[in-house]
Protein backbone atom coordinates (compact mmCIF):
# COMPACT_ATOMS: atom_id res chain seq x y z
CA UNK A 1 0.00 0.00 0.00
CA UNK A 2 2.93 2.55 0.76
CA UNK A 3 4.54 1.76 -2.63
CA UNK A 4 0.94 2.05 -4.19
CA UNK A 5 0.59 5.54 -2.25
CA UNK A 6 4.29 6.86 -3.47
CA UNK A 7 2.98 5.79 -6.65
CA UNK A 8 -0.17 7.87 -6.83
CA UNK A 9 1.72 10.69 -5.09
CA UNK A 10 4.60 10.71 -7.66
CA UNK A 11 2.34 10.56 -10.61
CA UNK A 12 -0.29 13.34 -9.45
CA UNK A 13 2.87 15.35 -8.47
CA UNK A 14 4.36 14.62 -12.59
CA UNK A 15 0.77 16.05 -13.74
CA UNK A 16 0.88 19.63 -11.36
CA UNK A 17 4.45 19.91 -12.50
CA UNK A 18 3.68 19.72 -15.99
CA UNK A 19 0.16 22.08 -16.09
CA UNK A 20 2.39 25.34 -16.29
CA UNK A 21 4.40 23.96 -18.65
CA UNK A 22 1.28 22.46 -20.79
CA UNK A 23 -0.59 26.00 -20.84
CA UNK A 24 2.60 27.41 -21.93
CA UNK A 25 3.64 25.02 -24.62
CA UNK A 26 -0.06 24.97 -25.82
CA UNK A 27 0.26 28.81 -26.40
CA UNK A 28 3.51 28.78 -28.24
CA UNK A 29 1.56 26.46 -30.63
CA UNK A 30 -0.82 28.65 -31.57
CA UNK A 31 2.22 31.62 -31.92
CA UNK A 32 4.25 29.17 -33.74
CA UNK A 33 1.96 27.66 -35.93
CA UNK A 34 1.00 31.55 -37.21
CA UNK A 35 5.18 31.68 -37.98
CA UNK A 36 6.05 33.90 -35.11
CA UNK A 37 8.56 32.99 -33.07
CA UNK A 38 7.97 32.97 -29.74
CA UNK A 39 10.67 33.07 -26.84
CA UNK A 40 8.76 35.42 -25.05
CA UNK A 41 6.77 32.84 -23.14
CA UNK A 42 8.65 32.60 -19.89
CA UNK A 43 7.65 36.32 -19.64
CA UNK A 44 4.25 35.31 -20.51
CA UNK A 45 4.28 33.06 -17.89
CA UNK A 46 5.30 35.40 -15.02
CA UNK A 47 3.35 38.12 -16.17
CA UNK A 48 0.44 35.54 -15.25
CA UNK A 49 2.05 35.18 -12.08
CA UNK A 50 2.58 38.42 -10.48
CA UNK A 51 -1.14 39.73 -12.03
CA UNK A 52 -3.32 37.08 -10.68
CA UNK A 53 -1.35 37.01 -7.12
CA UNK A 54 -1.86 40.67 -7.23
CA UNK A 55 -5.66 40.38 -8.03
CA UNK A 56 -6.25 37.45 -5.82
CA UNK A 57 -4.19 39.23 -2.85
CA UNK A 58 -6.70 42.44 -3.11
CA UNK A 59 -9.85 40.91 -3.69
CA UNK A 60 -9.36 38.18 -2.08
CA UNK A 61 -10.81 36.47 -4.74
CA UNK A 62 -9.24 33.50 -7.00
CA UNK A 63 -10.96 33.67 -10.02
CA UNK A 64 -10.61 37.78 -10.06
CA UNK A 65 -6.87 36.28 -10.12
CA UNK A 66 -7.19 33.94 -12.86
CA UNK A 67 -9.08 36.59 -14.91
CA UNK A 68 -5.95 39.44 -14.62
CA UNK A 69 -3.84 36.80 -15.87
CA UNK A 70 -5.63 36.07 -19.10
CA UNK A 71 -6.02 40.14 -19.57
CA UNK A 72 -2.22 41.01 -18.61
CA UNK A 73 -1.09 38.09 -20.83
CA UNK A 74 -3.56 39.00 -23.48
CA UNK A 75 -1.57 42.11 -23.47
CA UNK A 76 1.63 40.98 -23.60
CA UNK A 77 0.73 39.20 -26.79
CA UNK A 78 -0.38 41.89 -28.01
CA UNK A 79 3.15 43.44 -27.45
CA UNK A 80 5.14 40.95 -28.85
CA UNK A 81 2.45 40.95 -31.87
CA UNK A 82 3.10 44.78 -32.82
CA UNK A 83 7.18 44.56 -32.15
CA UNK A 84 7.05 41.48 -34.74
CA UNK A 85 4.24 41.70 -36.86
CA UNK A 86 3.81 45.15 -37.57
CA UNK A 87 6.86 46.65 -36.70
CA UNK A 88 8.94 43.65 -38.18
CA UNK A 89 11.39 43.67 -35.19
CA UNK A 90 13.55 39.95 -35.08
CA UNK A 91 11.05 37.86 -32.89
CA UNK A 92 13.52 36.79 -31.30
CA UNK A 93 14.96 39.88 -29.95
CA UNK A 94 11.26 40.65 -29.16
CA UNK A 95 11.12 38.20 -26.74
CA UNK A 96 13.79 38.18 -25.34
CA UNK A 97 12.81 42.00 -24.44
CA UNK A 98 9.94 41.04 -23.34
CA UNK A 99 11.20 38.37 -20.98
CA UNK A 100 13.35 40.99 -19.21
CA UNK A 101 11.42 43.47 -18.98
CA UNK A 102 8.62 41.32 -17.33
CA UNK A 103 11.36 39.95 -15.18
CA UNK A 104 12.36 43.65 -14.20
CA UNK A 105 8.66 44.71 -13.98
CA UNK A 106 7.34 42.46 -11.82
CA UNK A 107 9.96 42.34 -9.22
CA UNK A 108 10.10 46.15 -8.95
CA UNK A 109 5.69 45.89 -8.68
CA UNK A 110 5.89 43.48 -6.45
CA UNK A 111 8.05 45.32 -3.80
CA UNK A 112 5.70 48.28 -4.06
CA UNK A 113 2.35 45.87 -3.91
CA UNK A 114 3.04 43.79 -1.18
CA UNK A 115 5.82 45.79 0.87
CA UNK A 116 8.13 42.89 -0.09
CA UNK A 117 9.31 40.94 -2.82
CA UNK A 118 6.43 38.47 -2.03
CA UNK A 119 3.15 37.93 -0.81
CA UNK A 120 1.88 36.26 2.03
CA UNK A 121 0.09 32.46 1.55
CA UNK A 122 -2.50 33.76 -0.75
CA UNK A 123 -6.35 31.56 -1.49
CA UNK A 124 -6.16 29.28 -3.74
CA UNK A 125 -8.20 27.03 -6.48
CA UNK A 126 -9.66 23.81 -4.51
CA UNK A 127 -9.79 20.75 -6.52
CA UNK A 128 -12.87 19.32 -7.47
CA UNK A 129 -14.05 15.70 -5.94
CA UNK A 130 -16.00 13.66 -8.36
CA UNK A 131 -17.58 11.22 -6.07
CA UNK A 132 -17.34 7.24 -6.46
CA UNK A 133 -14.70 8.19 -9.04
CA UNK A 134 -12.14 9.72 -6.65
CA UNK A 135 -12.21 6.73 -4.89
CA UNK A 136 -10.50 4.35 -7.84
CA UNK A 137 -6.86 3.83 -7.01
CA UNK A 138 -4.48 5.43 -8.23
CA UNK A 139 -6.84 6.74 -11.35
CA UNK A 140 -8.77 8.31 -8.40
CA UNK A 141 -6.33 11.14 -7.56
CA UNK A 142 -4.47 11.31 -10.54
CA UNK A 143 -7.79 12.50 -12.91
CA UNK A 144 -10.89 12.80 -10.58
CA UNK A 145 -9.56 14.91 -7.88
CA UNK A 146 -8.20 17.99 -9.70
CA UNK A 147 -8.95 21.99 -9.94
CA UNK A 148 -10.71 23.11 -12.75
CA UNK A 149 -7.75 24.52 -14.11
CA UNK A 150 -6.35 20.76 -14.72
CA UNK A 151 -9.78 20.04 -16.62
CA UNK A 152 -9.74 23.09 -18.51
CA UNK A 153 -6.06 22.31 -19.87
CA UNK A 154 -7.57 18.58 -21.08
CA UNK A 155 -10.38 20.46 -22.67
CA UNK A 156 -8.06 22.97 -24.69
CA UNK A 157 -5.58 20.10 -25.90
CA UNK A 158 -8.31 18.38 -27.35
CA UNK A 159 -10.14 21.59 -28.51
CA UNK A 160 -6.97 22.68 -30.10
CA UNK A 161 -6.54 18.94 -31.97
CA UNK A 162 -9.99 20.10 -33.29
CA UNK A 163 -9.37 23.64 -34.42
CA UNK A 164 -6.00 23.36 -35.85
CA UNK A 165 -6.63 20.16 -38.18
CA UNK A 166 -10.54 19.89 -38.67
CA UNK A 167 -11.77 23.56 -38.93
CA UNK A 168 -11.07 26.11 -41.59
CA UNK A 169 -9.23 28.99 -39.23
CA UNK A 170 -6.97 25.99 -38.55
CA UNK A 171 -6.44 25.49 -42.16
CA UNK A 172 -5.86 29.58 -42.60
CA UNK A 173 -3.76 29.45 -39.58
CA UNK A 174 -1.04 26.61 -40.50
CA UNK A 175 -1.14 28.39 -44.29
CA UNK A 176 -0.19 31.58 -42.50
CA UNK A 177 2.86 29.92 -40.76
CA UNK A 178 3.85 27.64 -43.56
CA UNK A 179 3.28 30.07 -46.90
CA UNK A 180 1.99 33.50 -46.19
CA UNK A 181 2.51 34.96 -49.55
CA UNK A 182 -0.02 31.90 -50.71
CA UNK A 183 -2.49 32.90 -47.81
CA UNK A 184 -2.67 36.33 -49.25
CA UNK A 185 -3.45 35.57 -52.36
CA UNK A 186 -6.14 33.28 -51.16
CA UNK A 187 -7.41 36.80 -49.27
CA UNK A 188 -6.57 36.07 -46.09
CA UNK A 189 -4.75 38.60 -43.84
CA UNK A 190 -1.79 37.25 -42.58
CA UNK A 191 -1.08 40.25 -39.92
CA UNK A 192 -4.83 40.11 -38.26
CA UNK A 193 -4.48 35.98 -38.09
CA UNK A 194 -0.98 35.99 -36.57
CA UNK A 195 -2.15 38.93 -34.23
CA UNK A 196 -4.85 36.78 -33.54
CA UNK A 197 -2.43 33.86 -32.33
CA UNK A 198 0.07 35.67 -30.68
CA UNK A 199 -2.09 37.49 -28.24
CA UNK A 200 -4.38 34.13 -27.52
CA UNK A 201 -0.97 32.54 -26.92
CA UNK A 202 0.08 35.13 -24.34
CA UNK A 203 -3.54 34.53 -22.43
CA UNK A 204 -2.68 30.80 -22.60
CA UNK A 205 0.72 31.26 -21.36
CA UNK A 206 -0.66 33.65 -18.50
CA UNK A 207 -2.81 30.72 -17.78
CA UNK A 208 0.26 28.61 -16.85
CA UNK A 209 1.31 31.77 -14.29
CA UNK A 210 -2.40 31.53 -12.73
CA UNK A 211 -2.00 27.55 -12.14
CA UNK A 212 1.50 28.61 -10.15
CA UNK A 213 0.40 30.91 -7.94
CA UNK A 214 -3.09 30.00 -7.64
CA UNK A 215 -2.56 25.98 -7.39
CA UNK A 216 0.90 25.16 -6.64
CA UNK A 217 2.33 27.27 -4.60
CA UNK A 218 -0.10 29.93 -3.57
CA UNK A 219 2.40 32.87 -3.13
CA UNK A 220 4.33 34.63 -5.33
CA UNK A 221 8.04 35.01 -5.46
CA UNK A 222 10.42 37.11 -7.88
CA UNK A 223 11.15 34.67 -10.73
CA UNK A 224 8.95 32.28 -9.96
CA UNK A 225 8.56 30.89 -13.50
CA UNK A 226 12.21 30.03 -13.27
CA UNK A 227 12.73 28.99 -16.67
CA UNK A 228 9.75 27.44 -17.28
CA UNK A 229 8.82 29.10 -20.65
CA UNK A 230 11.81 27.75 -22.16
CA UNK A 231 10.97 24.30 -20.90
CA UNK A 232 7.91 24.81 -22.85
CA UNK A 233 9.31 25.62 -25.90
CA UNK A 234 11.50 22.82 -25.77
CA UNK A 235 8.29 20.47 -25.00
CA UNK A 236 6.18 22.62 -28.14
CA UNK A 237 9.61 20.97 -30.75
CA UNK A 238 9.69 17.68 -28.93
CA UNK A 239 5.88 17.20 -29.39
CA UNK A 240 6.69 18.38 -33.01
CA UNK A 241 3.89 21.38 -32.72
CA UNK A 242 1.00 19.62 -32.06
CA UNK A 243 -1.33 20.00 -28.90
CA UNK A 244 -0.95 16.44 -28.14
CA UNK A 245 2.76 15.71 -28.50
CA UNK A 246 3.52 18.75 -27.04
CA UNK A 247 1.25 17.85 -23.85
CA UNK A 248 3.16 14.52 -22.98
CA UNK A 249 6.38 16.30 -23.68
CA UNK A 250 5.52 18.61 -20.98
CA UNK A 251 4.48 15.51 -18.72
CA UNK A 252 7.99 13.69 -19.25
CA UNK A 253 9.84 17.27 -17.93
CA UNK A 254 7.18 17.41 -15.46
CA UNK A 255 8.04 13.92 -14.29
CA UNK A 256 11.84 14.38 -14.09
CA UNK A 257 11.14 17.18 -12.23
CA UNK A 258 9.07 15.53 -9.83
CA UNK A 259 11.95 12.51 -9.53
CA UNK A 260 14.56 15.07 -8.78
CA UNK A 261 12.93 16.16 -5.77
CA UNK A 262 11.50 12.97 -4.91
CA UNK A 263 15.74 11.81 -5.10
CA UNK A 264 16.17 15.10 -2.71
CA UNK A 265 13.62 14.25 -0.04
CA UNK A 266 15.06 10.48 -0.25
CA UNK A 267 18.61 12.01 1.22
CA UNK A 268 20.62 10.85 -1.90
CA UNK A 269 24.40 11.38 -1.65
CA UNK A 270 24.03 13.42 -4.77
CA UNK A 271 24.65 17.24 -4.95
CA UNK A 272 21.60 18.95 -5.22
CA UNK A 273 22.75 21.19 -8.03
CA UNK A 274 22.90 18.28 -10.09
CA UNK A 275 19.37 17.23 -9.44
CA UNK A 276 17.91 20.81 -10.17
CA UNK A 277 19.99 20.44 -13.09
CA UNK A 278 18.09 17.36 -14.86
CA UNK A 279 14.62 18.86 -16.09
CA UNK A 280 16.50 21.21 -17.81
CA UNK A 281 19.51 17.93 -19.06
CA UNK A 282 16.51 15.55 -20.27
CA UNK A 283 15.30 19.15 -22.65
CA UNK A 284 18.94 19.37 -23.98
CA UNK A 285 18.93 15.98 -24.30
CA UNK A 286 15.67 15.91 -26.32
CA UNK A 287 16.49 18.69 -28.59
CA UNK A 288 19.70 17.36 -29.24
CA UNK A 289 18.25 13.89 -30.23
CA UNK A 290 15.54 15.35 -32.59
CA UNK A 291 18.47 17.71 -34.32
CA UNK A 292 17.01 17.34 -37.96
CA UNK A 293 13.94 15.30 -37.26
CA UNK A 294 11.46 18.25 -36.04
CA UNK A 295 10.19 20.23 -38.57
CA UNK A 296 9.42 23.84 -38.17
CA UNK A 297 6.60 25.66 -39.68
CA UNK A 298 8.51 27.12 -42.88
CA UNK A 299 7.87 31.05 -41.78
CA UNK A 300 8.49 30.76 -38.43
CA UNK A 301 10.62 33.58 -37.12
CA UNK A 302 10.50 35.04 -40.77
CA UNK A 303 8.88 38.61 -41.03
CA UNK A 304 6.28 39.58 -43.39
CA UNK A 305 5.91 42.17 -45.46
CA UNK A 306 3.04 43.22 -47.57
CA UNK A 307 4.81 45.14 -49.78
CA UNK A 308 7.43 42.06 -51.11
CA UNK A 309 4.21 39.29 -51.08
CA UNK A 310 3.82 39.50 -55.04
Amino acid sequence: MNNLNFFSDYLVASLHLSVPLAFAALGGLYSERSGVLNIALEGMLLTGTFSSAVATFYTGNVWVGVFAAVVAGGLVGLLHAVLSVSLRVDQLVSGLAINLVAAGLTSFLARLAFSGANTQRLPGIAPLIIPGLANIPVLGMLLFQQDILVYLLLSLIAVSVYILFHTSFGLTLRAVGEYPQAAVTSGISVSMVRYCAVVLSGCLASLGGAYLTLVEIRFFSEGMSAGRGFIAIAALIFGRWHPIGSALACLLFGATEALQLRIQALGANIPYQFLVMLPYAIALFALVGLAGKATPPKALGVPFNPENSD
